[in-house]
Order: C-alpha cells, then structure tokens, then sequence
C-alpha cells in the first residue's frame, strides 16, 4: 500500500559495502580520518545538481560517473558516532533513473572518513544503458540506537527494526518487529514509545500520537487490549504505525526519523519510515502483539 521511496531496494540489484584500494584504509569502526581521491565534479544536470554530494556523503573519483564502480566516502563532522544508510539512483543516458539501490555504512566515529564503493548490476532493467549514479538521500542515525535485524545480538537483548511500509489511497501503515535475541525471557506489554524527529534528529512537536490505529482506519486489524507476554529467545513481536497523509490548511509534517522504545526504560532504536503526516496531526500506534508465524 506504501508509494514506493526512493530508498527501495530493487529486486535486481546488489551492492556491497568495500574499503577502497585507495588511500589510507581503516575498517568501518576505525578512528582515524582517510586521504585518497579528489571529489568527482561531473557537469550540472538538468535539474540543476549533479547528486554528487549530500550531507556528509561525497562520490569521489577517478570512476565517478561509471555504473561499474563509485567510490564515495562518508565524513561525519558531527560529535557522536554514526549509522548512515545511503540511497542512490541508477541513471540511465538520458538522466532517467532506471533504479534504485540502499547500502549502510556502520559505526563512523566523529572526525572519520570512511571509503566504501556501490557496485549496482548494470544488468538491471529499466530503459537504455546505465550511465551513472548519484546520491538520493542519506540517514543518520546514532550507532547505539541503529535499528538491527540480524547479526549480533545488541546489549538491550533484542532486535528492533521496521518494514518498508504499505500505503493506498492515502493511508500509510509501518510494521515495527522485535525480536528476542537474548538468553533469557524478555517481558513486554503496552504500545512502544515514541519520539518523532526531523531531518536533523530534533523532536517534532504538535502530533498527538494516539494509543491504537482504530481512529487511523477501521480497516487494519482489529486493535487488541495491550496483554502482558514474555518473549523467549527467538520469539518475535509486532506492532504498526498508521497515518493518513491528507493535506488541508498549514503547513505538512514529515517526520524522517522516529525513535522507539519497546517498553519504558528500554534503550531508544531509531528508525526511519519517512512519515509524511500531510496536515492531520495524528499519527497511530498498535499494542505489541506476539507473532505467531
């Protein structure tokens, strides 16, 4: 139900995060800031921007420009580590974008450079031949609240993450998913906690963030009376977010970033459902539910 964002990872494409031949190398938790090749300044698109640099991403060169390898290199000039998750556009000759690809760069100290390549398939469909990439958007996120699926186990004993959403004639729903990946039980009841952020992770104020998704649409599921469970290890849990994105008087709110708490006096996850709330000023959140399957 979700209008496709530029961040979808097409079913087609494969990236992979590799530290550049290039330069001084440090691996992705390193401190120490990298020296290599100069920024790629292709000429100007049509549009006016090359997608060349945003935030703290920049596509370097020599390669930029070629589908078959771009090296970019991310610098965080902020004071805290973190998490980026990079989308890039797949362009074609004639400055179309044939699709669409997301990688993640873990860990980037303050102060750090860190180097990596996007190596899309140019087999891809999508109208003519690849030509060139160039930078969709970026996210930001601290390394310690990094929404997690698989992998280690994070200290708070669980993982944390949202889906891609669905969304139809202008109703919006994200899944949110908790896994224990601990040793022992963990002990959940209620809605998780949330705090809305902005582009620059600041909160967000006036949306009431209501207890159910029932006032969102009666159409979900049928919202249950929150219940006490104990997840063992390997057990799941779910929950939603829903909103509609109508647009009337003032000014729309989007809320990139979105921080969750799985129950009070748990460690914050931030995640990003790019919640584009229009002009309502209400935003849904379902009870924990186990999952069953």
């Amino acid at each position: 139900m979700r209008p496709v964002a530029p961040l979808t990872l097409s079913a087609v494409l494969a990236a992979t995060v590799l530290l550049s031949g290039c330069g001084t190398q440090h691996g992705l938790s390193g401190g120490e800031r990298t020296s290599g090749s100069p920024s790629c300044r292709p000429s100007p698109t049509a549009a006016g921007t090359t997608g060349t640099e945003r935030d703290d991403v920049t596509l370097l060169g020599p390669g930029c420009g070629s589908v078959l390898a771009n090296e970019f290199q991310v610098a965080n000039n902020g004071t805290e580590k973190l998490t980026y998750t990079i989308g890039f556009d797949v362009l074609n000759d004639s400055g179309h974008v044939m699709s669409n690809v997301r990688q993640t760069v873990a860990a980037v100290g303050p102060g750090q450079t860190v180097k990596a390549t996007v190596e899309p398939d140019t087999s891809a469909p999508g109208g003519g031949a690849a030509s060139r990439i160039r930078i969709s958007q970026v996210r930001a996120v601290p390394a310690g609240e990094a929404p997690s699926t698989a992998g280690a186990c994070p200290p708070s004993g669980i993982h944390l993450s949202a889906d891609e959403g669905d969304a139809a004639m202008g109703l919006r729903v994200v899944g949110l998913r908790l896994t224990n990946c601990g040793t022992g039980p963990y002990r959940l009841s209620g809605h998780p906690g949330l705090q809305l952020l902005d582009e620059k992770r600041t909160p967000v104020t006036g949306v009431r963030i209501l207890q159910g998704t029932e006032e969102i649409s009666t159409g979900l599921e049928p919202a249950p009376a929150p219940q006490a469970m104990t997840l063992q290890p390997g057990e799941s849990a779910h929950s939603s977010l829903a909103w509609r994105n109508t647009t009337g008087s003032g000014d729309p709110v989007n809320v990139p970033y979105v921080r969750v708490t799985a129950k009070p006096g748990a460690p914050a996850v931030t995640v990003t459902p790019e919640l584009d709330l229009g002009t309502t000023g209400r935003l849904g959140v379902g009870a924990w539910r186990k999952t069953t399957s």
